[in-house]
């Protein structure tokens, strides 16, 4: 047993787990990070949070990074080099569920997505949706966090916008725009979420402070570099070898291809998703382009 209450938080190595993490130590609240990797931790280590080790279908590694803990931030691995990913998303709700139970964990909150609410058509999408519905037949308060697009998917077409004056964009028509918001305020929310109080499952959904098109991506890529960036739609039938190329197994280019038409067609939006608590960040897209270019 752990000998000071903390919150837990999980998928620290990658954005959101980050700033939720970050957020919670700034609060002068105690953090124990879950890593996979043991080394992983030793930056959090540094910062005064407890370090965990568990992968996060191992039931009895989870229960002891759960035990004494006030409530968790979960974060699902994407695993999109996995033939099996899908399966492993069930495995792993199994194994959260169980553990949260065992481990008499007060509340958690999961990352989610938007289009978890749809039962198809959302492609990687229902990655999230078997998650939170393993999550929500456990009597442990449950928030689903779902968030819009994240405005870091935009990174690996920054480089091209840099070099050659042209983004490419997966999402089209070029001029709709959809919710979008920054992973830092991704985290931020959950953060906050976990720290409040609720009966039951609910569900936060989350965008920025302005919804994007593409051309308003371009444009703003346009405005910090100081020069014209033209944003151009990918062809639907160059998208596999793309995301081949990305290291996407073939079940995780299938899923993108669904997902991402689900987005174009506006199957997976906000609109259908009723009866919950809409929040939004304070971060702009001018914010995270700039971060982009300066990295």
């Amino acid at each position: 047993m752990h000998k000071t209450e903390c919150y837990v938080v999980t998928g620290v190595s990658g954005r959101t787990g980050a700033a939720a993490a970050r957020t919670l130590i700034e609060a002068g609240e105690r953090v124990r990070v879950v890593v996979r990797d043991a080394s992983k931790g030793s930056l959090w280590a540094r910062q005064g949070a407890e370090v965990a080790v568990a992968d996060l279908t191992d039931v009895s590694a989870l229960i002891n990074a759960f035990s004494g803990a006030r409530g968790a931030y979960l974060v699902s691995p994407p695993q999109y080099e996995l033939d099996d990913l899908f399966v492993q998303s069930d495995a792993l709700g199994m194994a959260i569920a169980e553990a949260a139970v065992t481990a008499r964990l007060p509340k958690l909150v999961a990352l989610s997505s938007v289009g978890a609410d749809r039962s198809s058509g959302t492609g990687l999408i229902a990655k999230n949706r078997t998650i939170e519905q393993h999550l929500g037949r456990i009597d442990v308060p449950v928030t689903f966090l779902r968030a819009g697009y994240f405005m870091e998917n935009w990174g690996p077409a920054a480089s091209v916008a840099i070099t050659q004056g042209v983004l490419p964009s997966f999402l089209a028509p070029l001029d709709r725009a959809i919710p979008m918001v920054a992973a830092a305020d991704v985290g931020r929310v959950a953060a906050e979420a976990l720290r409040e109080d609720w009966l039951g499952a609910r569900t936060i959904t989350l965008e920025g402070p302005a919804s994007y098109s593409p051309n308003d991506v371009a444009e703003v890529f346009a405005q910090k570099l100081g020069r014209p960036v033209r944003p151009v739609a990918v062809p639907e039938s160059d998208w596999a070898g793309i995301m081949a190329q990305q290291g996407f197994s073939p079940a995780a280019i299938d899923g993108f291809v669904e997902m991402t038409r689900g987005l174009n067609t506006g199957h997976i939006s906000f609109a259908s998703d009723f009866n919950v608590d809409h929040r939004q960040g304070v971060i702009t897209l001018d914010t995270v382009v700039a971060m982009m270019i300066k990295a």
